[in-house]
């Protein structure tokens, strides 16, 4: 196979896993790309770079970075060079996080009702009470078919070897699947021979599913239900995949002050007068969902809507009290609740975590801290992190008296060598870490996850960061049938 300069030049990073390149050299399923763009020049590979930035320029693919001082809408970093996965691997992540979520959604069910696992001693009741996302007003609540989860986004990431862990997951308002459906837009742009050519399984069927499952959750049996998509509005990072979704569903976009409750019901306001709303696809935090309820000052959400929820008059989407299943200290039991209320061994591994409330395991902690991620357990988006490798010896110090104010919100995981894939960096090709969140749907049918995800990509070199509010980009994520 004919290799071009750039390729001769690619030197995968010691001790890491290579999605492209293994100990007998490139992976059988890079072969096709790598073959094609082996016939690229450096120009022609450049030049779709440019194009690709000029495309996302001019849709407007863009994400919020609130403590930059460099403005506030930035372009989403694009890689051109794919993220590969077999046939093989796929279907294992695919069950994994199947089982994953069946396990969470019962879960929730359980500890909003009679929370049989905490009397069975398999969580502790103070992780529970203490966690600031377990919602006492969704006690005994009966939410459509006994789904909490709708919609989740599960980061993986790979080790040394090869083995996928779950890092994270995202039960709440997963954000990035806007950027997942873009950049195979892209891709048909730059690539378009090359997606038939390797068999890429489609993702675009991502807002027809997730339109289908919000028709099912409608509490009025009609032919056409009233679903709309609740934004915090234009200031808010993910803007851009709310007017998305709400475009590619054919729904209406909705801001707090569109709704209204009257008589225990949601109705949108429209210049034909008040219209019922069966469904909200709401992606507004919980505690600024009904100021009468949660945070009064809150102007983001709709005053009485628990009200309608509580009486079954509206169904939201994803349930209200999920961030008690996300919480980072929750995170450390998922494992055994897929024991627990499945009877089965977790397919996908955690990545091994240490509870800070732990006296034992945070004087273990504090002694190995130069090998440990420190994370807040409510915090997202690479934010409140303290990377022990990379750390001053004042910043870890200072990180650990936070810690001993309230221990209980600070986990601790070994620096897990997250995998490498090719990107096209100034005109060749460099290894630079990956992870990976696949999106799940959970409906009344089941669980289906399109093909693929947002592989997201740490541009910096030697930087284990990958989102995009700490400098990370993204690429196309290519399922291979």
């Amino acid at each position: 196979m004919q290799e071009s300069a750039y390729f001769k030049e690619y030197h995968p990073i010691s001790g890491v896993w290579d999605e492209m390149y293994g100990d007998a050299g490139i992976r059988a399923h890079y072969t096709k790309v790598i073959e094609y763009l082996s016939r690229e020049s450096s120009d022609d590979l450049t030049r779709k770079e440019e194009l690709a930035k000029r495309l996302f320029m001019s849709q407007g693919i863009t994400f919020t970075v609130y403590s930059s001082g460099e403005g506030i809408e930035k372009i989403f970093p694009f890689d051109i060079i794919p993220r590969i996965i077999t046939a093989d691997e796929w279907s294992f992540v695919e069950k994994g996080i199947k089982q994953r979520l069946r396990a969470l959604n019962l879960f929730l069910k359980d500890i909003y009702d009679n929370q049989f696992i905490v009397k069975d001693g398999i969580v502790p009741i103070d992780i529970i009470y203490s966690c600031p996302h377990f919602l006492r007003e969704m006690y005994k609540l009966q939410v459509p078919y006994n789904i909490y989860v709708h919609i989740a986004g599960i980061d993986l990431i790979r080790d040394h070897d090869g083995t996928f862990y779950v890092l994270e997951d995202n039960l709440r308002t997963p954000s990035g699947v806007s950027y997942m459906l873009e950049n195979r837009e892209i891709t048909k742009r730059l690539f378009p021979d090359l997606l038939p050519q390797c068999g890429v399984r489609s993702v675009m069927e991502y807002p027809s599913i997730l339109y289908k499952n919000l028709l099912s959750l409608s509490p009025r049996q009609i032919s056409n239900p009233n679903i709309v998509l609740l934004s915090p509005g234009i200031y808010n990072s993910a803007y851009f995949e709310h007017t998305t979704l709400a475009r590619l569903m054919g729904v209406e976009l909705v801001e707090g002050r569109d709704l209204v409750v009257k008589d225990q019901k949601v109705y949108m306001k429209t210049t034909v007068g008040l219209q019922q709303v069966d469904v909200i696809y709401r992606r507004v935090d919980d505690e600024y969902l009904d100021p009468l309820v949660f945070n009064p000052s809150s102007i983001l959400g709709v005053a009485g809507i628990m009200g309608a929820y509580r009486k079954g008059n509206v169904a939201i989407v994803n349930a209200i009290g999920n961030g008690v299943a996300d919480d980072k200290a929750i995170y450390i039991y998922v494992p055994e609740m897929i024991k627990y209320y499945l009877g089965e061994e977790p397919l996908l591994k955690n990545v091994p975590t240490y509870q800070l409330g732990n006296e034992d395991e945070r004087q273990y902690v504090f002694a190995n801290i130069n090998k440990m991620v420190v994370k807040k357990t409510n915090e997202s988006g690479g934010y409140g992190m303290l990377m022990g490798h990379a750390a001053s010896e004042e910043e870890t110090e200072k990180y650990k008296k936070e810690i001993l104010k309230a221990p209980r919100n600070f986990i601790a995981q070994p620096t897990i060598s997250l995998s490498a894939a090719p990107c096209y960096i100034q005109g060749a090709l460099h290894p630079r870490r990956i992870d990976l969140r696949p999106y799940a749907l959970c409906g009344p049918d089941g669980i289906e996850i399109v093909p693929g995800g947002l592989t997201r990509v740490a541009l910096k070199e030697g930087s284990l960061v990958v989102n995009s509010s700490q400098g990370g980009g993204s690429k196309d994520t290519w399922v291979l049938a």
